[in-house]
């Protein structure tokens, strides 16, 4: 049983939600699926958001594992368009809080010159309808409380959700999108090695 909040913003079409083909447009800011020709772009996108000096980011390797971990979800790699051009990114992966299926989110990338516009918070929405309308029962992340707040995010184990390393403590978050109990550690996708 889900929750009675719709994150989706076309209920109607909501099977169909980021299909093959499928456009999503928040003018300026499109957003639709990842395709295979896209991971190039994909992988700048990381790089650049996260860069953190002359080394490749452990993101962009992370990214890179993802594509092909069998724990990889199409409907949930999204891509972020603006004038043409892949300006974020966010997937989703298979991963378990216990024993019930759920999505962890990772990573959330923004180009430098399209951050602070609504691009990281539009691909966010999208990802989390995208579950809705899928009946996940849960999406969960790492990340800043302060900025994953505005989704409904919150720290995992005010559900009963055990991070995978326990210092992540608060930082480690869970969107619950049922009324179904869902506790347990959480397990990501093999490409995370944790």
């Amino acid at each position: 049983m889900h929750t009675g909040r719709s994150y989706l913003r076309d209920p109607a079409r909501s099977t169909d939600l980021c299909a093959a083909g499928q456009v999503w447009d928040t003018r300026p800011v499109r957003i639709r699926r990842e395709q295979p020709s896209d991971r190039p772009d994909v992988l700048r996108v990381v790089h650049e958001a996260f860069e953190g000096g002359p080394d490749e980011p452990g993101e962009v390797a992370l990214t890179r594992a993802l594509f092909d971990d069998p724990g990889y979800i199409p409907e949930f790699s999204l891509v972020a368009v603006v004038s043409g051009d892949v300006a974020g990114c966010v997937i989703g992966t298979r991963g378990y809080i216990g024993d019930t299926p759920a999505v962890g989110i990772a990573p959330l990338a923004v180009a430098r010159a399209h951050q602070r516009r609504a691009v990281g918070s539009a691909l966010m929405w999208a990802l989390i309808g995208a579950a809705q309308a899928r009946h996940e029962p849960a999406l969960v992340l790492l990340g800043e409380n302060a900025y994953y707040e505005r989704f409904d995010f919150a720290p995992a184990s005010r559900n009963g959700i055990e991070a995978p390393v326990a210092s992540w403590g608060q930082h480690f978050q869970a969107l619950v999108l049922t009324d179904d109990p869902v506790a347990g550690r959480f397990r990501y996708a093999a490409a995370f090695g944790l």
